[in-house]
């Protein structure tokens, strides 16, 4: 038994300790078996330490005695711990404050690293919608993404049987233990995704998939993903959370498009309107957005703009600039002495010319 993954697992079960403060007191202490054996004045040095956490720490034999109960059940089902310290931890995930301590998984899921994307939607998926997941996923098939979603009705169970059929790894971030699957429905679908992928949830088992659970798991899907794409959606539900928390943590969101009037195209369509998510109509058009093309696509379209497109001096410095990446008016401003008015000016030339492209928060790319 791994004296250190139980007292990690009896950290979680201790009431009101929450994951921030977790992994300040594994900071402070360098491993979680460290903190149960902390003096009460070297826990009172940690900031965000109060009476009421040291006094749960205190009396941890209830914690611990679920942690080792936990522990055989993970053990007799193989399910991995992975701790947000471990290189098996989702890389984008351990960026966000309040990111799991662990993570439970099951099934041959890979290093969850940069090309990690998620796509979410309404439970009510229409046949447009459901297209639109297939067209994008078939579009996604050449490249070595790791598409996750919730399992859920609808937007997310297409996308993961789009990725089932099309090779690619898919993830399903659960609201519950990995004692039972939800909706029962899509138990299959499950199976299968544990030969390339599988399941990972924050919660122990025995968590059944109550309403409170499903925000938390959204802030997983988000986090541990460079970019949010919607498909279909209303204008509040769980696609909605799940793109304001990706916006909340600095990732891409990406939505598709749907005709105005129409219920599950309105929340898309406002997310588009108000900026908080770029129009796209395809896969392509999200691996142009985040770099993702191979570099020789990208040279070769490099070479035909220079050939091509006429630029002067001040277009072509700025150009060469967007260029290495996304970038901010801001950032622009302190590269080139100019206002920022005339900044602005030059910009908006370059987007008319079809070779840079403005985003939300008064950011640009270029067009490749």
């Amino acid at each position: 038994m791994s004296a250190e993954t139980i007292h990690l697992l009896a950290l979680q079960f201790l009431k009101g300790i929450g994951d921030i403060n977790a992994k300040s007191l594994i900071s402070y202490c360098h491993t979680a078996e460290n903190v149960f054996k902390a003096s009460t004045a070297k826990l009172r040095k940690i900031p965000g330490i109060g009476d009421y956490t040291i006094q749960m720490l205190k009396n941890s034999v209830e914690a611990h005695k679920k942690a080792e109960e936990e522990y055989r059940f993970i053990t007799a089902n193989n399910i991995e711990v992975i701790p947000y310290f471990s290189d098996r931890y989702p890389a984008l995930l351990k960026h966000c404050n309040d990111a799991p301590v662990v993570l439970f998984s099951k099934g041959k899921i890979p290093k969850m690293e940069a090309k990690v994307v998620n796509i979410v939607g309404t439970r009510h998926a229409t046949t447009y919608g459901k297209s639109m997941v297939e067209k994008l996923v078939e579009g996604f098939a050449k490249y070595d993404i790791l598409i996750a979603s919730g399992l859920a009705y609808g937007i997310d169970i297409a996308a993961h049987k789009a990725a089932i059929n099309h090779h690619l790894p898919t993830i399903g971030v659960l609201a519950h233990g990995l004692d039972r699957i939800y909706p029962h429905a899509h138990k299959g679908v499950a199976k299968k995704m544990l030969e390339n992928g599988g399941l990972i949830t924050e919660f122990p088992s025995g968590t059944n998939p109550d309403k409170q659970n499903f925000p938390r798991r959204n802030r997983i899907v988000a986090g541990m993903s460079a970019a949010t794409i919607l498909i279909e959606s209303a204008v509040s539900g769980g696609a909605i959370i799940t793109a304001n928390i990706a916006n909340s943590y600095n990732r891409d969101v990406f939505a598709f498009p749907g005709s105005i009037g129409q219920e599950y195209s309105a929340g898309c369509n406002k997310l588009i309107k108000e900026n908080k998510a770029v129009l796209v109509e395809g896969a392509d058009d999200i691996i142009r957005f985040l770099g993702w093309e191979s570099t020789q696509e990208t040279l070769q379209k490099n070479v035909q703009k220079d050939i091509f497109i006429e630029l002067n001096d001040q277009e072509r410095l700025i150009f060469d600039t967007v260029r290495k990446g996304k970038i901010h008016i801001d950032e622009l401003c302190k590269v080139f002495p100019e206002q920022q008015s005339k900044i602005a000016n030059i910009l908006l030339h370059l987007e008319l010319k079809g070779i840079i492209q403005s985003l939300p928060g008064k950011n640009y790319h270029a067009i490749d």
